[in-house]
C-alpha cells in the first residue's frame, strides 16, 4: 500500500473520471481516457475509474452489430491498456467471445488487461435495450486486488439489485466496489440513485465508488453526478451535476475512511428547476456540437416556448451562435413582435424579420381553384406555420445553422403543433417540458441574473399561435393548469382514461384529451429528437402504437 500527500492513512488513492464521450468517436474517447489517466497517475492514484462503455460511448446501440466495429474497441481498449502504468485503470468497452458481446470492464494495469468483468444485470426497459445486444456475464473472478485492496468491479443495473453482484461480492472479500456508470439523467434521479447507494453500501459493509457519465446523447442526458459512499452509508463526496469533473478519495480498508478534498465534499445539488435548465442545456450544447454544428436558428414569435428555447441556446452555444428570425403574418401583435426584439436584444442575439405575407399569399393563390366553394379553416393556419418552417429550413440550408424547434411537451402531446411547419427542424429542445414547468423555467432564467431576460409581457400574456384574429390556446385546449395533471397521469404514469376518472376528472374532458393525445402519435413520430429529463419522454421512453383502438 502507498501513502500519499494529504491521506492520513495507508490504503488506495482513487480517482473518478467522470467523463463526457462521444458515441462511436473512438479515437477521440481514447485521447480523453489517456488524459485523464495522466491525471490520475500525477495525482498520485492507484486506480483511476471511467464510466460505463467509455471506450465507445453510451449506448453505441446498433453500432455494436457491425463487427468490425466491436473490433475497432477491442484494438482501442488494447492501445490504452499499452500505456498504463503503475496506475490501474477500470475502463468499460464492448467484449467479443465467440460471436457473443458482452457489457464488460477492462482492469488495465501496467501495459496490459489484468481483469475483465462483464456486467451482469442487463437494464431492457425504457431507453435501455441491452438485451438486444449483450449477454449477461457470471460474477466468477469476484474481486481483483489493487494496491493491495480487494475491489469489486461492477457496471450499472448491477449495483441496483439488492441481491446482485455488489453484495455476492463483499460477500467474497471485496471492501469497495468500483461501479461504472452510463445512468442517464431524469428529474430529481440523483436522489434516487444516492438513496439506492447508501442503501447498498451500508447492505454489503462495503465502501461504494459510482462513477457516472455525463453529457447528451441524442434525446438521452446524464448528468454525471459521480458519487462515493463509505461502508457505513455516508455520502463522502459528488462529482458535479451536467458537467465533466475529476475527484481523487483516499481509502483506508482497515479503518473505512474515506477521505475527499473538501471542495468537492461540500459541493450542494442544483434545485430542481435548476437542475432541469442544466440539463436542457447539456444536451442542446451536446446535440449541437457532436453532430458538426455550431450555430443554430430559431423562429422567434415572441411566445414563451421561443423564448426559453432561444435562452437555453445562448447558455449552451453562446450568443454569437444563435440566430433568431421573427416571421409575423397578418394576424401578429405588435406586442408579440416587439417582444421577441426586446428579447434577441436581452440575450444579445441577432435577430431579423422575414414577413411569411409574401408566400402565404401565394400559396392561397395556388390553392384557390382547388378550394372553391370551401371557407377558410385550419387548412389556412396550418399553411402559415409551414411557411415559416420553410425559411427556417432554407436559413438551415444556405448558413448550415441547425433549427431549434419551440415546441412544449403539452403542445406534443394532444397534437397542438402543424407537421411539416413549426415542429420542422433539427432537435426539439423543449419537448419533454410541460407547458407549467415551461413558465417556471422561464422565471428561473430571469431570477438566476437577476434580471429580465424573458420581458414580464411573455410570461403574463394568453398563450396564442396567433394564426387567426384573436386567437388563444385556451380555445382550443383547456387552461395548461388543468391540462397538464391530466397529460401527466395519461403519458408520464400510463393510466388509463377510466383510472384518471376515478381520481376525480371531468370524463368527458379527460377522454377528449387521451383520444387528442392517441391521434397525434403519427406526428409525434416524425418530430425531432429532444431533451429527455422525465421517465416518460415521447421517443425512447414511450412506444405506443400508431394504428391503435383501445380507449381504456
Amino acid at each position: 500500500m502507498k501513502f500519499h500527500g494529504w491521506c492520513n492513512a495507508e490504503g488506495v488513492r482513487i480517482a473518478l473520471a467522470q467523463l463526457n464521450q462521444t458515441v462511436g468517436d473512438l479515437d477521440g474517447n481514447l485521447v480523453r481516457l489517456e488524459s485523464a489517466y495522466a491525471r490520475a497517475a500525477q495525482a498520485g492514484a492507484d486506480v483511476v475509474v471511467y464510466p460505463e462503455l467509455a471506450v465507445t460511448g453510451y449506448p453505441p446501440e446498433d453500432l455494436v452489430l457491425k463487427p468490425g466495429f466491436v473490433k475497432d474497441n477491442q484494438a482501442v481498449l488494447e492501445r490504452f491498456a499499452a500505456m498504463t502504468g503503475d496506475t490501474s485503470a477500470v475502463v468499460g468497452f464492448v467484449d467479443e467471445s465467440s460471436g457473443v458481446l458482452y457489457n464488460a470492464a477492462a482492469v488495465c494495469h501496467r501495459g496490459r488487461v489484468i481483469h475483465k468483468y462483464r456486467k451482469n444485470r442487463l437494464p431492457n426497459y425504457g431507453p435501455f435495450d441491452e438485451n438486444r445486444y449483450f449477454e449477461s456475464g457470471g460474477i466468477e473472478d469476484a474481486t481483483v486486488e489493487i494496491a493491495g485492496v480487494s475491489c469489486g468491479v461492477t457496471i450499472c443495473e448491477d449495483i441496483w439489485d439488492a441481491n446482485g453482484p455488489v453484495r455476492q461480492q463483499a460477500i467474497a472479500g471485496a471492501v469497495v466496489n468500483l461501479n461504472i456508470n452510463a445512468s442517464p439523467y431524469h428529474k430529481g434521479k440523483w436522489r434516487e440513485r444516492e438513496a439506492m447507494l447508501v442503501e447498498r453500501a451500508k447492505d454489503a459493509k462495503c465502501a461504494i465508488v459510482y462513477v457516472n457519465q455525463v453529457g447528451g446523447q441524442d434525446e438521452l442526458v446524464f448528468d454525471g453526478s459521480s458519487t462515493v459512499i463509505d461502508r457505513e452509508g455516508n455520502v463522502v463526496t459528488r462529482g458535479l451535476q451536467h458537467a465533466e469533473d475529476f475527484l481523487v478519495v483516499d481509502f483506508d480498508p482497515d479503518t473505512g475512511i474515506i477521505t475527499a478534498d473538501s471542495d468537492s465534499s461540500t459541493r450542494d445539488r442544483l434545485d430542481p428547476i435548476a437542475e432541469v435548465y442544466h440539463a436542457l442545456v447539456l444536451g442542446t450544447r451536446d446535440y449541437v456540437r457532436k453532430n458538426g454544428f455550431t450555430d443554430v436558428v430559431i423562429g422567434l414569435s415572441g411566445g414563451i416556448d421561443s423564448s426559453l428555447v432561444a435562452a437555453v441556446a445562448v447558455d449552451a452555444l453562446g450568443a454569437e451562435h444563435v440566430h433568431g428570425v421573427s416571421m409575423p403574418s397578418r394576424y401578429s401583435s405588435d406586442g408579440s413582435k416587439n417582444d421577441a426584439y426586446q428579447l434577441a436584444e436581452s440575450l444579445g442575439i441577432d435577430c431579423q424579420t422575414i414577413s411569411i405575407e409574401p408566400a402565404f399569399a401565394a400559396f392561397k393563390d395556388s390553392l384557390a381553384p382547388a378550394f372553391t366553394g370551401r371557407s377558410e379553416d385550419l387548412t389556412e393556419e396550418n399553411l402559415q406555420s409551414r411557411c415559416r418552417g420553410m425559411i427556417l429550413m432554407a436559413m438551415s440550408n444556405k448558413f448550415n445553422w441547425m433549427v431549434l424547434t419551440t415546441g412544449n411537451k403539452s403542445e406534443m402531446a394532444v397534437g397542438y403543433f402543424t407537421i411539416y411547419g413549426d415542429s420542422a427542424g433539427g432537435y426539439a429542445v423543449i419537448k419533454d417540458v410541460l407547458k407549467v414547468q415551461v413558465y417556471a423555467l422561464s422565471r428561473y432564467v430571469n431570477e438566476r441574473v437577476g434580471r429580465e431576460i424573458i420581458p414580464e409581457s411573455v410570461l403574463t400574456k394568453a398563450p396564442s399561435a396567433e394564426l387567426r384574429p384573436d386567437q388563444r390556446d385556451d380555445q382550443s385546449l383547456p387552461a395548461y393548469e388543468v391540462l397538464d395533471p391530466i397529460l401527466e397521469l395519461y403519458v408520464e404514469q400510463d393510466m388509463t382514461a377510466s383510472q384518471i376518472v376515478a381520481r376525480g376528472h371531468d370524463e368527458a374532458l379527460v377522454r377528449r384529451i387521451a383520444r387528442l393525445v392517441d391521434l397525434s402519435e403519427y406526428k409525434r413520430r416524425q418530430c425531432a429528437p429532444g431533451v429527455r429529463i422525465t421517465t416518460k419522454a415521447f421517443g425512447k421512453d414511450r412506444r405506443l402504437p400508431i394504428t391503435n383502438a383501445y380507449r381504456g
